[in-house]
């Protein structure tokens, strides 16, 4: 539940400043993020704990998807625990993940869903009481956070076209892409994003549909497009737009945009919980 009677927190013009403020005061919340794709920042004692968005996979996704847990295991481990409050520890407990693989997926989740909110202008955010979700690391501080996604900005900015613009491109392969001996030029995990680019995926599709992150598909198809093997390409209208299957995920996303824009307050919304003491 939403509590208005906090006042708002000071400086909190944007997310990034937002987060700040929450770690000088040692906040323990979740931010709900509005807008395309939008999602949760879940805070712990002022730290960034993990982030969902549905512009990429969560840890649930990364486990699924890439094989490291089948279904089953995953459902009966969610049943045991309807609150997910202690998922992880239930799915290190039963050895279906080792504790340090969990904390390096986990972390690898919160920067790339920071990397995929970075992405799109937001319209708003609400701060509420915090929301149990799956995570198992430390925290990381907002400063770290925003660091880490500007590197990833960086890193695909110096190709042609923003990264906005190639999150939102839909591939097809060329037919340079077809021919017998391109296979064997390339390393296995840029021919696994090369099968999947059919035309009708984005970058968000392909992460999901491989169980790969966001910025590390679009490192891919960055250098997929620089070798000529795919290219732009816009489905006819009465085509479906997109079919990679959609993991359910819990919605973690630390915020770190860019250079941060101002999201619009909600009115009403925009304010902070009274601070309960950390269980």
């Amino acid at each position: 539940m939403t509590e208005s009677t906090e006042e708002p927190l000071p400086d909190s013009r944007n997310v990034p400043a937002l987060l700040a403020a929450l770690r000088a005061q040692r906040r323990s919340c979740t931010v709900v993020v509005t807008g395309t794709p939008g999602g949760s920042i879940h805070v712990r004692d002022g730290l960034v704990v993990a982030m969902e968005t549905p512009g990429s996979p969560g840890v649930e996704g990364l486990l699924l998807r890439s094989g490291r847990i089948d279904e089953r295991a995953w459902s009966a481990v969610r049943a045991s625990d309807t609150t997910h409050e202690h998922l992880a520890a239930g799915l290190v407990d039963q050895g279906l993940v080792g504790a340090g693989e969990l904390e390096v997926v986990s972390l690898s989740a919160l920067f790339d869903a920071a990397f995929a909110l970075s992405l799109a202008v937001p319209d708003g955010w609400e701060v509420t009481d915090p929301v149990p979700t799956l995570y198992r690391n430390a925290g990381v501080t907002p400063e770290r956070l925003l660091g880490e996604v500007s590197r990833r900005l960086n890193a695909l900015a110096g190709e042609p076209g923003s990264a906005a613009a190639l999150a939102r491109t839909r591939l097809r392969p060329t037919s340079a892409a077809h021919l017998p001996e391109t296979p064997g030029t390339l390393p296995a995990r840029h021919r696994a994003v090369l099968t999947a680019t059919d035309g009708r995926r984005t970058a968000r599709d392909i992460a999901f549909t491989l169980g790969r992150g966001l910025f590390a598909v679009m490192l891919d198809l960055r250098h997929l497009l620089d070798r000529g093997l795919v290219e732009p390409h816009t489905p006819p209208p009465d085509r479906r737009p997109s079919t990679a299957p959609r993991v359910a995920s819990t919605t973690a996303t630390p915020s770190a945009p860019g250079p941060a824009s101002l999201p619009r307050r909600l009115p009403g919304r925009n304010s902070v919980p009274a601070h309960r003491p950390h269980d």
